[in-house]
């Protein structure tokens, strides 16, 4: 019964990003008991030293392939022990080779001849591999590379400056190699996660809706496309909008991953008719579930605007109120001395909902900590807080900004001003009610269109969505 070749563990560092102080050690798998090349001969030639092992076997070479061999060093004409060359060990399975799942297999009719180097490729994923073969052979050793080696060498013209040369050549390679595959790896997974983070922002649920909608989110931490901020808005079958938005404490991926787990859990309980205290009540029942420990807690928001639009209902749970403009008046901020405690702080806590007038033509702003954490000025240790907010958007509306254009100039300040990127998670969001776009919607519904014999057509599905953004 053939004998399994033993497979040496892997190191998690791939031999070729690993330094030895300059020295290198070369691990030789040929049968040749005297030797091609000595330790000496390749120390001179290289102008530091090499330290060279034997080994006559695979079997020898499984025991000799320990974590400082630099390069191998394998003859192609060595015979390959029965069992060995089949599928690969289980112990082999223990070790993710970079790129090996997409290493090419052997042309057809050149199995045999490289099923050592196929085996030493199994057992040494991370290791640099120079082959030796026979001088007419080009094709094969060609073929060798092209499976997975550095670089191939001829037997009859095998010297110690040739081979200290390509030792140096087939360690820098593997490096590079390796360098790229990770990068490409690294690459995918940042397109993955973009996609992923992409997809869990919301998209607004505004079908029927007269009101305007805008939006700004930006991550604090770097390469991110989702913080722990969250938002949300639908509008339920009575024509009530609801809007959310909230901030989960800290920036990081857990955090993140929270937040889209409580807007989620807001845009199901809305829509199943949930409001005000019963909703926030589960929704902290979600926090504590969720949460990776009992430290973590959330601040938020909610409004219901009623579906004549002049007024609606307010809960705050440890979040900043919103700021409401109205036609030809300041923008202000509502009234918050009736919020509740943050989600996840007090296990029985209530959140009041208070009423609010919001009357016939009006913007509403609901924002996270992180627009009014910045400082006032670059070097400044000043905060601008709720009050520096509101001037500067009393600033922004007197240039005659609104939606979209209101959002984009106020972040942008509160970034120009900061003096550079907001360390903190920043999302806001803007609904607007505007009497006169309303009318001009409805007159150019009840317009006569031509008269058609035709069948209707169905709207097209474009046709039937709102805007996402406000006029």
């Amino acid at each position: 019964m053939p004998v399994p070749v033993p497979v040496p563990q892997q190191r998690d560092v791939p031999a070729a990003e690993t330094s030895h102080g300059g020295d290198l050690t070369v691990l030789v798998i040929e049968d040749d008991p005297a030797g091609s090349i000595t330790g000496p001969e390749l120390s001179a030639a290289a102008g530091t030293r090499v330290r060279i092992r034997t080994a006559r076997n695979l079997t020898e070479a499984g025991r000799l392939l320990t974590d400082d061999v630099d390069c191998i060093l394998l003859d192609l004409a060595l015979p390959v022990p029965a069992g060995s060359a089949g599928a690969a060990p289980a112990a082999a399975s223990t070790t993710a080779a970079p790129g090996a799942e997409h290493r090419p297999e052997p042309a057809p009719g050149r199995a045999d001849e490289l099923a050592v180097l196929t085996h030493v490729l199994r057992i040494a994923p991370l290791h640099a591999v120079l082959v030796l073969t026979a001088q007419d052979d080009t094709e094969l050793a060609a073929e060798a590379v092209r499976v997975g080696a550095q670089d191939y060498l001829f037997r009859g013209e095998l010297d110690a400056r040739v081979l200290s040369r390509a030792i140096r050549y087939a360690v820098e390679r593997k490096r590079a190699d390796l360098a790229q595959h990770q990068l490409t790896e690294s690459g995918l997974r940042a397109q993955e996660n973009a996609r992923l983070e992409r997809g869990l922002l919301p998209t607004p649920l505004l079908e029927g809706s007269d009101l305007s909608f805008a939006a700004r989110y930006r991550p604090g931490r770097s390469r991110a496309l989702l913080g722990g901020d969250f938002y949300d808005t639908v509008r339920t079958p009575d024509g009530t909008v609801h809007a959310m938005i909230g901030d989960v404490c800290g920036h990081g991926p857990d955090e993140a991953a929270l937040g889209v787990e409580l807007r989620i859990a807001w845009r199901a309980l809305t829509l199943a008719g949930l409001c005000g205290d019963r909703l926030l009540s589960t929704l902290q029942q979600v926090l504590e579930h969720e949460r990776q420990s009992e430290e973590i807690f959330a601040t938020l928001c909610t409004v219901d605007i009623a579906p004549d639009g002049r007024r609606a209902g307010l809960c705050l749970a440890g979040h900043p109120a919103p700021l409401l403009a109205r036609h030809g008046r300041p923008a202000r901020l509502l009234p918050y001395e009736d919020g509740g405690p943050a989600l996840g702080l007090l296990p029985r806590a209530r959140w009041p909902r208070r009423q609010v007038e919001l009357g016939g033509e009006w913007s509403l702003m609901m924002y996270t900590d992180g627009l009014i954490e910045g400082r006032v000025s670059a070097g400044s240790s000043q905060r601008l807080g709720q009050d520096g907010m509101v001037a500067m958007v009393n600033s922004r509306l007197e240039q005659g900004l609104t939606g979209e254009d209101l959002l984009e100039a106020a972040v942008a300040e509160v970034r120009e001003r900061h003096g550079g990127e907001l360390t903190d998670d920043v999302a806001v969001l803007l609904l607007g009610r505007d009497p006169e776009r309303i009318r001009r919607r409805g007159r150019s519904a009840s317009r006569p269109g031509p008269v058609s014999t035709a069948p209707a057509a169905a709207p097209a599905a474009s046709a039937q969505r709102p805007p996402l953004y406000g006029p």
